[in-house]
């Protein structure tokens, strides 16, 4: 039994080897013996079962240690492993020897490959190189010939250069023998000059300086000559044709143009019956008066004055509250403060009565509709509103007929210049009560109500506070320019009055050459007498445009103003 048993281990041992040597190594006659071996273990390991059944049975006193079986065991294994080894080495070293073999046929392929592919790259090589030598040769050949093109051309342009050269030689040898002429005859005609100049200072008995001097003074004179005659040309036509049709447009608008003016002032006079009742409207310990100017707001003035009593207020509207209950308690007789205010709370709704009648009656003078309510009644406020003397309210319908008259003949749209026109002081009906000048007061409340771009800017251009942007607004301002300007429609103070006249006789006492001046038809027209040595009658026309443009510049006037200037001259002799 240990026999067989030393022989399953050496089996073992070489099943293993041979295994791993098989895995290694991949080849087939390897796994063959593997198999081999995986016979012999199967059949010699499966067999000591049945052997040691068999001796237990034959042999009962047999008996080996243990230890010689496992140190025969590991004794077989080694060697076991020792011959798998060297068979394992003999085989790898057989296929290292087929591998490098093999590697070495396959270098000798790839550099017969190679040497075949160097011969056609080396023969491919040398036909590129064959063309480009021939492509060279064509090049260098056309290039050679480009050469002696440009040779034989540069050539051709120094003897040209050359003959050139020779021939300016030539021409500057010609020109300064021409230049030596010259300049001798320059000489020549120098002095001649000179002596022509001085034969003529001789003759004339003026230098050159005086003579020139002279000349230009009288080219000057008929170039000023001959603008002034084209200047008069120009307006002379330009007058006619504007004038015409101005004057037709005018006279039209003016002939169907009536109204009424009424003055108004800061003081209201009211009659009395008799002097009896100054006393009552004063009342005990002056109780009625102060009673009518607290609830109305106006100063009463009880003079001397007899049967009147005066009423002074800046608000024409206050004034005519209190002039109405003034009147109203006159005729009843009852004068105590109950009553007095009783009278001003009446008056105060006749008046506002009174003020919507008049706007909507001037609405209806002029033509205007969907006028909101509160414009209307603004519009009625107009009418006791006074600008140097004249109605504000029959000014502004007056200005609303010129307009719209006047853009009925250019063709423009009457109903934006009627309404610009009457709408164009809007903001004097709350001068008094608002701050800011009437044109930005009448802009707010002509947006606060909505009116259209065209009336509002035809409203504030009248005064040239803004630019005009339609033709209904200039006809707005010059239809609140003739009705300002109209003789009689407004009354100034006398010193305003005095102080524009001597503005215009100063500014036209300013040029030279005037004698006096005179400011004649309230400040309308300046007549303007020169003295005939110093002025001409072509410098007449210019002192006029002068004068007129330094007036336009420095004065503030409605309208226009006549500069007329007058040149006489007089000839005195006495018979002896």
């Amino acid at each position: 039994m240990l026999f067989f048993y030393c022989f399953n281990c050496i089996n073992l041992a070489t099943y293993t080897v041979h295994r791993q040597s098989c895995i290694l190594t991949g080849f087939v006659k390897n796994y063959k013996i593997n198999c081999i071996s995986q016979l012999t273990y199967i059949v010699i390991i499966s067999r000591p079962a049945r052997w040691s059944y068999h001796l237990s049975k034959g042999v009962n006193n047999i008996t080996i240690p243990v230890i010689y079986v496992i140190v025969i065991s590991v004794i077989l294994a080694v060697i076991g492993f020792g011959i798998g080894y060297v068979f394992r080495k003999n085989t790898a070293e057989k296929a290292i020897l087929s591998a490098e073999f093999k590697a070495k046929e396959i270098v000798a392929e790839a550099l017969k490959a190679a040497e075949s592919v160097k011969k056609e790259k080396v023969l491919e090589a040398k036909e590129e190189s064959l063309q480009i030598r021939k492509e060279i040769d064509r090049e260098t050949k056309e290039r050679r010939a480009e050469i002696q093109k440009l040779e034989r051309r540069n050539l051709q342009k120094e003897e040209a250069l050359d003959r050139k050269s020779a021939n300016l030689e030539s021409k500057e040898e010609k020109l300064a023998t021409k230049l030596r002429s010259i300049e001798a005859r320059e000489a020549e005609a120098e002095a001649l000059y000179e002596n022509q100049i001085k034969e003529l200072e001789r003759i004339s008995e003026l230098t050159i300086e005086e003579a020139k001097s002279q000349l230009l003074a009288d080219v000057e004179k008929e170039v000023k000559h001959d603008s002034v005659v084209l200047i008069k040309e120009i307006e002379n036509k330009a007058k006619e044709e504007a004038n015409k049709k101005a004057k037709d447009v005018l006279a039209y608008a003016i002939q169907k143009c009536a109204a009424d003016y009424v003055a108004e002032t800061t003081v209201s006079l009211v009659n009395l019956p008799n002097d009896e009742m100054k006393g009552r409207i004063i009342g005990r310990e002056g109780r009625n008066i102060r009673a009518l100017e607290t609830l109305t707001g106006v100063d009463l003035i009880i003079d001397d004055t007899p049967e009147a009593v005066i009423l002074s207020s800046f608000d024409p509207i206050r004034r005519e509250i209190a002039r109405v209950a003034l009147e109203k308690l006159i005729i009843d007789g009852r004068i105590h403060p109950a009553r007095i205010e009783e009278m001003v709370e009446k008056s105060k709704k006749e008046i506002d009565q009174l003020i919507k009648t008049e706007g909507e009656n001037a609405t209806f003078e002029v033509g205007i509709h969907n006028l909101h309510p509160e414009l209307v009644k603004l519009v009625g406020r107009l009418k006791y509103r006074t600008s140097y003397g004249q109605n504000v309210l029959k000014h502004s319908i007056e200005v609303a007929h010129l307009a719209g008259l006047m853009a009925a003949e250019l063709g423009a749209d009457v109903k934006v210049a009627r309404r610009a026109g009457l709408l164009h002081d809007i903001g004097k009906a709350v001068d008094h009560d608002q701050e800011g000048t009437h044109i930005d007061l009448g802009m707010q409340i002509l947006k606060k109500y909505r009116e259209s771009k065209a009336v509002i800017n035809a409203m504030c251009t009248h005064h040239g506070d803004y630019e005009p942007e339609s033709i209904e607004a200039v006809l707005v301002t010059a239809a609140d320019a003739l009705s300002a300007a109209r003789p009689g429609a407004r009354r100034e103070t006398l010193d305003t009055y005095i102080k524009r006249l001597e503005a215009l006789e100063g500014i036209a006492n300013s040029y030279d050459g005037v004698e006096k001046s005179f400011a004649i038809q309230a400040g309308r027209e300046v007549r303007v007498v020169v003295i005939p040595e110093k002025i001409s009658d072509d410098n007449m026309f210019l002192l006029a445009r002068e004068i007129s443009k330094k007036i336009e510049a420095e004065l503030d006037y409605p309208g226009q103003i006549k500069v007329n200037v007058i040149r006489e001259s007089r000839v005195i002799d006495y018979a002896k």
